[in-house]
């Protein structure tokens, strides 16, 4: 190997790893073979794939897996040691969950409690082009989808807590420039900003998940967290219309940075910081030597180090699971295709409501209900359905999980979602009751929700890099997220509501149905043949 490829390399990472020790060797070895059931050793090092850990034990499924932390856990006894976050008691790991899932929920709820709104901003901003009134709501996502690459790096080198705390802070001033902007150019660039900064809970919410939990216990804390991406762009729209309608779409982003204010109140003072290395090291640089300290543990000072790399490998390794990993793209795929329609229906939702049933900007808000009780309808029941099944079949295979457990939820989910856009669209074209297009969007949250939370397990418990699979997940569907309503009154101009909804459907019977069935059946063949799996 010459030395230019050893600079790139970084310890910890798949083919890394080059200590001359006996012991290192050993344990390395042992931790790539993983097979062993007997040996105590490896399972405390690291769990194999299906293992179900106890406790504090196994690392996290987020950051990308290294073999140098896997040894000096089992040298510091770090899975038994009272700070490890996975062996916090009880009501201090959901204290965090709970502040996690509430700056998650922040951010989604801003990205559409504009949509309302939409025709009072093209009105003060004199917005004739609909592609121009649909961006200033869509913009967001497009930064929103970008910003966990560079934030996610962030995270792993000066710890999840205050990546989280000042990023909101920024999103709070950036809303504030959005109540305040002159004209649409630069609504659009706080916009854009703000989608960049808001975008922080996404891209370290899912590791602090799974920096307090093992996998046996990660769906339901999963479910929660997964609330604040889907609930909150249900929920913003019902305030939102009420807001613009009687004070003024401005104080809508004025209510958004409030919002974010009592956020950074509850998590600056209570929330602590989980992720397990940078704990490790903050102690080890708090310790009455600290270069004793970095000399045990060189792997964790040089793998912080390296800031501009890590950044590098962040940015670059989803583009490579989604071009190399065929599962990957196709679960990525349906996920963004789902969420490409909810953000089209916020779009679409102001002028059907208005035109069609004759709603005020305030009532019409309140047909995002239907969304959102869909939503919690799906995370009550998907959690402990998930969690069911997967330890039911995880008993059955004498203990040992499979991500494949995953996906007997995604299938079920999965049927809801043409039912769901067909209900939605034909009762929108036939112009029935406004009751029934509702329904036919809380049955459509229904399926959204939950094959959103299967998806993002199986990503998790696939991939090596489960951070990195995580972010082309969201990549991808922020992008969709994006471009939807770009199009969406066109296509409903040329197709009506039934006929549009309907080529919808279609594609989501074609991507949602044959593939899951098809993953269950072979997913762990592939799995065994793909580099880039566990």
């Amino acid at each position: 190997m010459s030395s230019r490829d050893q600079d790139v390399m970084r310890p910890g990472t798949p083919g890394s790893d080059r200590s001359s020790t006996t012991k290192k060797t050993r344990v390395q070895n042992e931790q790539i073979d993983g097979q062993n059931d007997d040996d105590e050793k490896q399972d405390r090092l690291e769990p194999t794939h299906g293992s179900l850990p106890k406790g504090g034990e196994g690392e996290s499924a987020i950051p990308e897996d290294r073999v140098e932390d896997a040894i000096e856990n089992a040298e510091d006894d770090w899975e038994h040691d009272p700070r490890n976050p996975r062996i916090w008691d009880f009501w201090k790991k959901w204290r965090m969950v709970s502040i996690v899932s509430f700056y998650t929920f922040v951010t989604p709820l801003a990205s559409s409690m504009m949509a309302p709104a939409l025709p009072k901003v093209s009105e003060h901003y004199h917005i004739t082009s609909e592609t121009i009134g649909a961006m200033t709501l869509s913009i967001f996502l497009l930064t929103f989808a970008i910003g966990p690459l560079f934030l996610a790096p962030l995270s792993e080198i000066y710890g999840r807590t205050w990546v989280l705390h000042i990023n909101n802070i920024l999103f709070l001033a950036f809303n504030l420039g959005c109540a305040f902007s002159p004209n649409v150019s630069v609504l659009i660039g706080m916009r854009i900003l703000c989608g960049f900064f808001g975008s922080a809970p996404i891209a370290c919410g899912g590791g602090s998940i799974s920096d307090l939990f093992s996998e046996k216990d990660r769906a339901s804390a999963m479910a929660v967290y997964s609330l604040g991406p889907l609930i909150g762009p249900a929920v913003g729209p019902i305030a939102g219309g009420f807001i613009a309608e009687t004070i003024g779409f401005k104080y809508i982003f004025i209510v958004i940075a409030a919002t974010c204010g009592v956020a950074s109140a509850c998590g600056i003072p209570f929330l602590r910081e989980t992720y397990a290395p940078v704990i490790r090291l903050r102690i080890a640089q708090r310790s009455a030597d600290p270069e004793k300290a970095a000399k045990a543990h060189p792997h964790l000072v040089h793998n912080h180090g390296g800031k501009l790399h890590l950044i590098w490998i962040n940015l670059s390794r989803p583009f490579i699971l989604l071009t190399q990993s065929f599962v990957c793209f196709v679960l990525s795929l349906y996920m963004a295709f789902m969420y490409g329609i909810y953000y089209l229906m916020f779009t679409t939702f102001p002028s059907l409501f208005s035109d069609v049933y004759g709603f005020s900007p305030g009532i019409a808000g309140l047909c995002y209900i239907g969304l959102g009780l869909g939503f919690l309808l799906a995370t009550f029941f998907g959690a402990s359905f998930a969690d069911k099944i997967y330890h039911t079949l995880s008993e059955r295979n004498n203990g040992k999980g499979k991500p494949e457990y995953r996906i007997p939820p995604l299938i079920f989910g999965s049927l809801f979602v043409p039912i769901g856009l067909f209900w939605y669209g034909w009762s929108a074209q036939a112009k029935i009751h406004w009751i029934m297009p509702i329904i036919g969007t809380g049955i459509f949250g229904f399926g959204m929700m939950t094959t959103y939370l299967p998806i993002q397990l199986y990503l998790v418990d696939t991939f090596t890099y489960a951070a990195s699979a995580l972010s082309a997940a969201a990549v991808f569907r922020s992008m969709l997220g994006f471009a939807f309503p770009l199009f969406g009154e066109q296509m409903y101009a040329a197709l009506g509501n039934g006929g549009g909804n309907s080529l919808l459907a279609g594609f989501a019977i074609v991507l949602g149905i044959p593939f899951p069935i098809w993953l269950w059946f072979y997913g762990e063949r592939i799995r065994a043949r793909s580099s880039l799996a566990r």
